[in-house]
């Protein structure tokens, strides 16, 4: 048995709010998010747009959901076809934050995603009363001023905060768990994937070793599960029984282990070098944002998703190299060996890179066979200041120009989406 009084016991909350995108456009157009089938898409001019929001009457009676495409959507009167206002949706999560402030200090908020945030109520009962019952009006408050449904869970830790929300209160609108309620509430959870932090890869590798439910997790060997996972297998094993160190309000750079971009492409791309270009503008997308923050890494990952007319599918696949880097074109090397090393040549429709085991520039070897090698840094450097004085298009590479380049549109787009 784990002895909990050994662990944090704090009064945290975890507010989502209900099918955020949807529900935004809900109250600008005077719906009701919890009845009215709305949906939208990424782009009503192209039928292979995405899905990015589904209210939960579209998901019952029509059976669409995130991810969804919009030729999928049946030609049907009752339902609400919008297109995102991304503009106003960061205004509403910044309300959203805005009520959050008046009931708890800055430092303990945990802005997770535009549309849910973890607060930390510990030590306010004398302002407020009982925890649970200011979360219950907190969820009221930002119903009542912004027409936002929301549901929230409450733990001793993040973590639990979370699996409350996810596990319950999404079914009932809040919960609270506490340590108690782990071998009652959470060790019976299966497939494995319905636990926060657990992905499908990891699932698939712990039902490997015979383990099938958060309590079969819970009850292997640590020293087993550290040898298969290293520290992430210490990670999933206390989880598993509801301990969390995490602390609210922690600087998320001190959480940041990766830089990357996904891009869901608007057509299919048949061929290479069509593939190549959209791979280039990311890899100089993503060695920007690497260099801004005078970092370089040292392992770098691509991922390509396969077409739905290709039966979908695809790769992920890393490289780690041995001196750390920022450089695009060295980045866009390695994406290209591991393209030739694993692409089939079928569609593809979602390009993904990513850059980690980060460390400072500084730290960046002066190779003695390679003399331009900080000429290039600073040159590379010149050109992020022209973009972000005058633009992300002020300085184009050529393929950007092309059919198949994308920077061009996506630099009129906030957050990937129409403002």
């Amino acid at each position: 048995m784990m002895d909990y009084s050994k662990f944090p016991s704090r009064q945290i909350a975890c507010i989502d709010m209900m099918s955020f995108y949807a529900s935004c456009m809900a109250s600008l157009h005077n719906l009701d998010v919890r009845t009215d089938p709305i949906v939208v898409v990424g782009n009503l001019q192209h039928k292979g747009s995405i899905v990015l929001a589904a209210s939960p009457a579209m998901k019952k009676i029509f059976r669409i959901k995130t991810g969804n495409r919009l030729f999928e959507i049946p030609n049907h009167p009752k339902i609400r076809l919008f297109e995102p206002k991304m503009s106003y949706f960061l205004e509403m999560s910044m309300s959203i934050t805005r009520i959050l402030h008046k009931y708890v200090p800055a430092e303990a908020i945990h802005v997770y995603s535009v549309d849910e945030s973890f607060i930390d109520l510990t030590g306010t009962e004398r302002l407020w009363g009982d925890p649970a019952l200011t979360v219950r009006k907190i969820q009221h408050e930002i119903s009542e001023t912004l027409n936002l449904p929301s549901t929230a869970g409450m733990g001793p830790n993040m973590l639990m905060a979370k699996l409350a929300l996810d596990l319950e209160a999404k079914k009932k609108g809040f919960a609270k768990w506490s340590y108690d309620d782990v071998q009652t509430k959470l060790w019976s959870v299966s497939p494995l994937s319905e636990m926060w932090g657990i992905g499908r890869q990891s699932e698939k590798s712990l039902n490997n070793m015979g383990i099938f439910s958060v309590g079969d997790l819970a009850n292997a060997s640590l020293e087993r599960l550290e040898k298969k996972f290293g520290i992430m297998g210490n990670q999933l094993y206390h989880h598993a029984w509801g301990i969390d160190l995490s602390e609210v309000g922690a600087p998320m750079p001190e959480g940041q282990v990766s830089y990357g971009k996904s891009q869901i492409l608007m057509r299919d791309y048949n061929k290479r070098e069509e593939v190549n270009t959209v791979l280039l503008e990311m890899c100089e997308d993503v060695a920007r944002r690497v260099r801004e923050k005078q970092q370089a890494g040292r392992t770098i990952s691509l991922g390509i998703g396969y077409s739905k007319n290709a039966f979908g599918g695809g790769f992920q696949r890393s490289r780690t190299i041995g001196e750390a880097t920022n450089d695009t074109m060295q980045i866009y090397k390695v994406c290209k060996e591991l393209m030739n090393e694993n692409y089939n040549q079928q569609a593809v429709r979602q390009v993904s890179v990513s850059v980690t085991k980060l460390e400072d520039e500084q730290s960046m070897q002066l190779n003695l066979f390679d003399d331009g090698k900080w000429e290039r840094r600073k040159l590379a450097g010149v050109i992020d200041d022209i973009r972000t004085r005058y633009g992300s298009t002020a300085l184009l590479r050529a393929v950007s120009l092309t059919d198949a380049g994308t920077a061009i549109k996506r630099s009129k787009l906030v957050g990937g989406h129409k403002g």
